[in-house]
């Protein structure tokens, strides 16, 4: 989810902003919407969750709200549906130029990407393993959610958005990032190094051709997010400079009926 869905204004009454989600109802064969409470809503309130969820008539709504609203994930269950604990989404920042870039190593270059078809493929080697908040609900199937990063990151290949680490001018892709600009910032979708090429400090090199792209653009920083419980990659992060800026919780509400047989 987008740094601007999250952390910025316009949102829906009570501070929440319920939207359809046709690309995830079309993967997963389930009418699914997401409900986001944005961190910088005004008004906000479990008043305008509560409306939103009662009023929605999804199989499955893909809940984000501030973690420091503690008490929202028990009254949740008394809004008719399962509440399924999905992780957390964490946010960094690093201000652009100010990152810890490592010493250059010959033969590394950060290139754009604009091959749709490699993209995919290369997201799928990296993600094949990751544990997103699609793997705690029993109605999604895991490949299913793999098939939507590779989506994710062809779109983002066809927009110019997409970063690959080279060793040399001809040769694969040691690591890639999908990304999204806007006047103000660069945001990381995506990025991860290549399964057997990992521990070598590439991803570093990868952070580094990305503040200078967005160095180029004039933007003013750079933002990512990952899952609560990937630390290794958070702590690359804040080797690099990036500092930590916000948690959202993501909760999937499922109609209880759709999960029977499903659980144990």
């Amino acid at each position: 989810m987008a740094w601007r869905d999250l952390m910025e204004d316009g949102s829906g009454p009570g501070g929440v902003r319920l939207e359809e989600s046709p690309h995830e109802s079309a993967r997963f064969g389930r009418a699914v919407e997401r409900l986001t409470v944005p961190a910088g809503a005004p008004g906000i309130s479990r008043a305008g969750v509560r409306e939103a969820v009662l009023g929605s008539r999804a199989d499955v709504i893909v809940l984000r709200y501030p973690a420091e609203r503690v008490s929202w994930f028990a009254e949740l269950a008394v809004l008719g549906r399962t509440a399924v604990f999905a992780d957390s989404l964490v946010y960094w920042r690093l201000r652009a130029g100010e990152g810890r870039a490592p010493e250059p190593r010959d033969g590394l270059r950060c290139r754009d990407l604009a091959d749709a078809a490699a993209v995919g493929e290369l997201v799928a080697a990296v993600f094949a393993e990751y544990g997103n908040h699609y793997a705690a609900n029993p109605l999604f199937d895991p490949g299913q959610a793999l098939a939507g990063y590779r989506e994710w990151a062809a779109r983002s290949a066809g927009t110019g958005g997409c970063l690959a680490l080279y060793e040399a001018e001809a040769g694969d892709a040691l690591a890639l990032a999908t990304l999204e600009d806007d006047p103000l910032r660069t945001e990381i979708l995506l990025a991860g190094v290549m399964p057997g090429r990992q521990g070598r400090g590439l991803y570093a090199h990868l952070l580094s051709g990305i503040e200078e792209r967005a160095l180029a653009r004039g933007v003013k920083e750079v933002v990512i997010s990952t899952q609560g419980h990937n630390t290794g990659v958070q702590r690359a992060w804040a080797r690099y400079g990036f500092e930590p800026v916000r948690t959202f919780v993501t909760v999937h509400l499922v109609r209880t009926p759709l999960l029977q047989g499903r659980t144990g």
